[in-house]
């Protein structure tokens, strides 16, 4: 039988150790693997590679399409982006799994109420598209950016998810009832398909209510689907009820490509001393082997770090580490319990996942009628809105815009304005029709450019009206 081959990268501080404890175990059980060992992070970045990810690593994963990795330190002041989120948007591994489940051993104060949860986390959209810009001198804009392909791609795949291990409900958590276009995307897209599994119960929760649930009764919980920032946020939080981030491992998935890796840092302070958890990289290593369809070896490895945890085991971070065993012996105890079984934890029967079939070329959404209602246009000014507002005004008067409203931070201030907004030099000025017509995109930009001879434009927007509904969201105070 041919060895299936993998990219095997072991990272920055505490991450060859564990990967070093993952790739024995893994071998241990008999399964054929050819490890291609390349590397990412700090020695990268200190090479001069400015993503910290050179191009042999890139040429491995695109030949093995399969990775289990350490964790990748981002140095301070030199390189760009972490290496992490360069591997993650080379290859569009857009669904980040992350599972958490009680630990034999592991004593937290949920101990003994049956946690067993899975965050699926979009992975590439959101806030962590990370475009950003300066608008003014003092105000910062960070792009959110949610599309309707995104959206159908995480949900179906938590879905599909959620089937492959017998899963028996799926939770959308969103800040909808803030961000209603955004936010409001990925619920909209849960709820149009939720009906699609109708053997796996769904609800919609808002992901402040989702903390808050998951602090005060997390068993109630199997798999929960959320966007990018969301999902980073609330699978700490899930790692952290079942004993921390050394037990928390991770899968990023995307179309025929999968990266495996814990979700703990590189924890430099512990490299080389022998007594780091690998616990998470391990568990990792157990979702690459379900991947691989390797289940009856993913199920041994399970089992076996179960029972070794049952006698006792347990490493420093949970005992401290004086007292904790070492990385190497806790290795050699997991392989000497290859082919036990835990009896008082059970193991879930898993079968392939159903990925998303969803084609580069699908079009999710086509618009009856588009038009142009106005614009937003940013305005940089240290004016109050009592003098910003008349002045653009007067600078619209030949224009067929006429200016509706000043927001600041999203707030009305002008006209009517609220006397209790500290207002920054950011304002958002919204002009429309003045006759409530549709105008044209030479119609805004036209009255940007009068205005920038006064102030000093920084950012356009249009108002889109689409099949009839406003493409646009109203600030504080708006009629």
């Amino acid at each position: 039988m041919s060895k299936k081959k993998v990219t095997v990268i072991p990272g920055d501080g505490i991450g060859p150790e564990c990967v070093n404890s993952a790739v024995d175990i893994i071998n241990a059980t008999g399964v054929q693997i050819d490890w291609i060992e390349r590397h990412a992070g700090e020695r990268v970045f200190a090479q001069g590679i400015a993503s910290g990810v050179p191009q042999d690593t890139i040429d491995s994963i695109n030949e093995t399409r399969l990775v289990l990795k350490g964790p990748l330190g981002t140095p301070v002041g030199y390189g760009e982006k972490s290496a992490n989120v360069t591997l993650r948007k080379l290859f569009e591994t857009f669904a980040n799994i992350r599972p958490v489940r009680e630990l034999p051993g592991v004593v937290t104060p949920y101990s003994g109420r049956g946690i067993d949860l899975v965050v699926v986390r979009e992975n590439v959209e959101d806030l962590y598209a990370g475009i950003e810009h300066m608008q003014t001198p003092d105000v910062a804009q960070c792009l959110k950016l949610i599309s309707a392909k995104g959206s159908e791609k995480i949900i179906r795949l938590a879905f599909e998810f959620a089937r492959s291990e017998g899963r028996k409900s799926v939770a959308c958590a969103t800040k909808s009832n803030i961000m209603k276009l955004t936010e409001g995307e990925l619920k909209r897209t849960f709820e149009r398909i939720a009906p699609e599994y109708p053997e796996i119960e769904s609800w919609h929760v808002i992901i402040d209510n989702c903390a808050h649930q998951l602090v005060k009764k997390p068993e109630q919980f199997d798999v929960i689907v959320t966007t990018n920032m969301n999902g980073d946020i609330i699978s700490d939080l899930t790692s952290a009820l079942v004993g921390g981030l050394g037990f928390a491992p991770s899968a990023n998935l995307g179309s025929g490509i999968a990266i495996f890796e814990a979700v703990h840092g590189s924890a430099p302070k512990y490299a080389g001393k022998n007594v780091i958890n690998p616990t998470a990289v391990v568990l990792s290593g157990v979702m690459m082997l379900k991947y691989m369809g390797e289940f009856e070896a993913a199920e041994a490895v399970e089992h076996a770090v179960l029972v070794t945890l049952e006698q006792g085991n347990l490493m420093g971070d949970v005992v401290g580490y004086d007292k904790g065993v070492s990385t190497s012996d806790y290795t050699k105890k997991i392989i000497g319990n290859l082919g036990k079984r835990s009896s008082a934890y059970t193991v879930r029967k898993a079968k392939p996942i159903q990925f998303p079939t969803i084609s580069r070329n699908q079009v999710f959404r086509r618009a009856n009628t588009k038009e142009i209602v106005g614009g937003d246009i940013f305005v940089e000014s240290a004016l109050p809105p009592a003098e910003l507002g008349p002045s653009l005004e007067s600078i619209a008067a030949d224009s067929p815009l006429r200016l509706k409203m000043i927001s600041n931070r999203g707030t009305k201030v002008y006209p009517d304005g609220n006397a209790n907004i500290d207002c920054v030099s950011h304002h958002r000025c919204r002009f429309v029709h003045r006759d409530g017509l549709s105008v044209s995109f030479a119609d805004v930009i036209n009255l940007a450019r009068k205005i920038n001879e006064t102030h000093e434009v920084c950012h356009v927007e249009r108002l889109l009206r689409i099949d009839g509904a406003d493409g646009f969201t109203k600030a504080q105070g708006e009629d």
